[in-house]
């Protein structure tokens, strides 16, 4: 059943009369001040999360039942404590609030999904010779960064074309100090190879204040002045050069190409654009920089049946921007509830003015009517896509013999090299697709396990649901699995059936697929307890659909073990010194080279690097010489 649904559904009298008695008595006690409350359910689930310009006045309309929807009362009726926070502003109650909701993913609010952070391009210029390279996470003082860029696929194509366009390098220091000639970046002409003096400092400077340039919105000015200087080396017959310089233009070209909306006249906006459809809603974000369009995203928030496309917005935007800071100017399709609030909410968080406009006409209506389309559409995409899952979830449930459509199904993949690095990987699908969320690795730790496929899985299957009985021993939350999928054949299953059946778990239903003969696709084999092998036709589509379970199972399990391997690899003795950070790390490594040498240096040699203290050093010497 979906969040919408359930919480639409009426709740008994008994458990209201007894919520609304709790909150009374609570309601006596509180100040006629600004904060944020929180309605707690028994168990110590977080209800809800609000926010009040008076906490006494909004928490005592919660004792008015005639004056709330299915929803709310459904929240009362589970309330049985509640906790109150009173802060100096309704601004700073709203930042509360949107923080505590983060934190506590009430079921009753509106919820953001898919809250991950948006990639920048960074122009490092903490090095002689700047690199250009995308970026996540903590910005430096020091770099310039340009964004953010709504997806991984916007950013990469951009970053792609500025490369082409202005030859920076995007080598790591590591391998840029370590080149005697030039890398085939350089041959496919996007390096200026600075790393074997092929550009003098001069010239590279002026490359990366063209980059800077572009991305700052002088585009038409940078692509003028290449154009110009195309046509003198033309003229000269400077041929190889000219057609260059062509190049360049036409990879700043194809950035601009994809631009389907963008506002020149405004150097810096986000737009949001909601469009809602039997009872769910898609808010499309898109972000203006530099008067260009760095891309857009949909998000589909959970939300109440009773809530409109103002309200969702609203609540929307206040988690969109808990972690992150708002531009001067945000557009959105429909006019908020409480814009001037927002506002100055936004304003105390981000350190300067921001206003929030729902524009009536000339081309910011008709940008924000696109947008608005692109939500219809994406929205549209979504409803015929969970059609159609919810098609193959029954499909699972009647060849399994299940009693209802799974919303939870988990699928359980190993992956090693002759036991080495070797990881179980979980992955989870239901209505929506992949919850790509709630994927899991584990790195196998049982002593003699790793390589073993039966012994990994039951490492695997005993953490899983050990940690899950301890957390949550009722199991009446949404984290339990309707269905797991293993991948293997009856052996694999039991090894998996005998961990459940030791826990307790012997309800949740198991199921083993393997390939067929020679390993061929489409002639796998499903194992089930108490049942004899089985095959499904050919062309059933629920084949495909477990195949894709499968096959994604597969990539997660590889992509997880790759990345184990390669770290393995990259390890250093140096990992091993207590006390040894990164930063340390790196600065021993700039200074001697390798661990190897570092191991053989004299204490007073390991003193003389650079943020090294005697006593450091001296444990750094006594490691690796057994104390001696």
């Amino acid at each position: 059943m979906s969040d919408e649904t359930d919480l639409d559904q009426p709740p008994s009298e008994g458990s209201l009369a007894d919520g609304m008695r709790i909150i009374a008595e609570f309601v006596r006690t509180l100040p006629r001040k600004p904060g944020v409350y929180r309605m707690i359910a028994a168990d110590g689930e977080v209800l809800y999360v609000g926010k009040a310009r008076s906490l006494r006045s909004r928490v005592a309309a919660y004792t008015q039942p005639t004056r709330l929807a299915t929803r709310l009362i459904r929240m009362v009726s589970a309330t049985r404590t509640m906790e109150f926070a009173v802060t100096d502003s309704e601004a700073e109650a709203l930042l509360l609030e949107n923080n505590l909701i983060k934190r506590f993913r009430p079921r009753f609010n509106v919820l953001l999904r898919d809250d991950k952070s948006f990639p920048y391009i960074v122009i490092r210029r903490d090095t002689e010779w700047p690199q250009l390279a995308k970026h996540r996470g903590t910005r430096e003082p020091a770099n310039e960064y340009f964004g953010p860029f709504a997806s991984a696929t916007a950013v990469n194509r951009t970053l792609y074309a500025l490369q082409r366009a202005f030859p920076l390098r995007s080598c790591s220091d590591g391998v840029f100090s370590t080149r005697t000639r030039p890398c085939l970046q350089y041959q496919i002409k996007r390096c200026t190879a600075p790393c074997v003096g092929r550009i003098d400092k001069p010239q590279y400077d002026a490359i990366v204040g063209d980059v800077r340039g572009f991305l700052g919105g002088r585009n038409r000015e940078i692509q003028q002045a290449l154009s110009q200087r195309m046509e003198q080396a033309s003229a000269n017959l400077e041929f190889e050069s000219a057609a260059i310089l062509r190049d360049r233009i036409r990879a700043l070209a194809q950035i601009t190409s994809h631009q389907s909306i963008s506002l020149p006249s405004i150097d810096e906006a986000d737009i949001f654009a909601a469009h809602a459809d039997s009872g769910q809603i898609c808010i499309q974000v898109f972000f203006l920089r530099a008067g260009q369009n760095l891309g857009n995203r949909a998000y589909f928030p959970s939300h109440g049946r009773d809530l409109d496309e103002p309200q969702v917005l609203e609540a929307f935007m206040g988690q969109f921007y808990e972690a992150r800071q708002a531009p001067r100017l945000v557009l959105t399709s429909h006019d908020i509830p409480e814009r001037e609030l927002m506002e100055n909410a936004l304003a105390l968080s981000a350190g300067h003015k921001v206003e929030i406009r729902q524009p009536k006409r000339g081309d910011q209506k008709d940008v924000l009517d696109q947008a608005v389309n692109n939500a219809r559409e994406a929205l549209a995409r979504r409803m015929a896509e969970r059609g159609t899952q919810r098609t193959l979830l029954e499909g699972v449930a009647r060849v399994f013999g299940l009693d209802a459509p799974p919303e939870r199904i988990e699928v359980y993949d190993n992956s090693h090299i002759q036991g080495t690095a070797a990881i179980g990987a979980m992955i989870v699908a239901g209505p929506e697709g992949f919850n790509k969320n709630a994927y899991r690795k584990f790195n196998i730790k049982t002593e003699g396990a790793a390589g073993d496929d039966f012994a990994m899985m039951r490492e695997v299957m005993t953490r899983r649901f050990g940690r899950a009985l301890k957390e949550n021993p009722e199991r009446d939350d949404e984290h339990w699995p309707d269905l797991l999928l293993i991948d293997g054949g009856q052996g694999q299953l039991e090894a998996v059936r005998g961990v459940m059946a030791e826990l307790g778990l012997e309800d949740i239903p198991l199921v083993g697929i393997a390939k067929g003969p020679d390993r061929d696709a489409g002639r796998e084999r499903f194992f089930m307890t108490g049942k004899p092998p089985f095959s499904l036709e050919m062309r059933d589509p629920v084949l495909y659909f477990l195949q894709r379970l499968r096959d994604e199972s597969h990539r997660f399990a590889i992509g997880t073990h790759r990345t184990r391997r390669a770290a393995d690899l990259t390890r250093s003795a140096l990992d091993e010194v207590p006390g040894i950070g990164a930063g340390r790390k790196r600065a021993l490594l700039n200074h001697f080279g390798s661990a190897r040498a570092v191991s053989g240096a004299t204490l007073e040699d390991i003193k003389s690097v650079p943020g090294i203290s005697s006593a450091l050093a001296q444990k750094i010497h006594d490691h690796f010489r057994g104390g001696r």
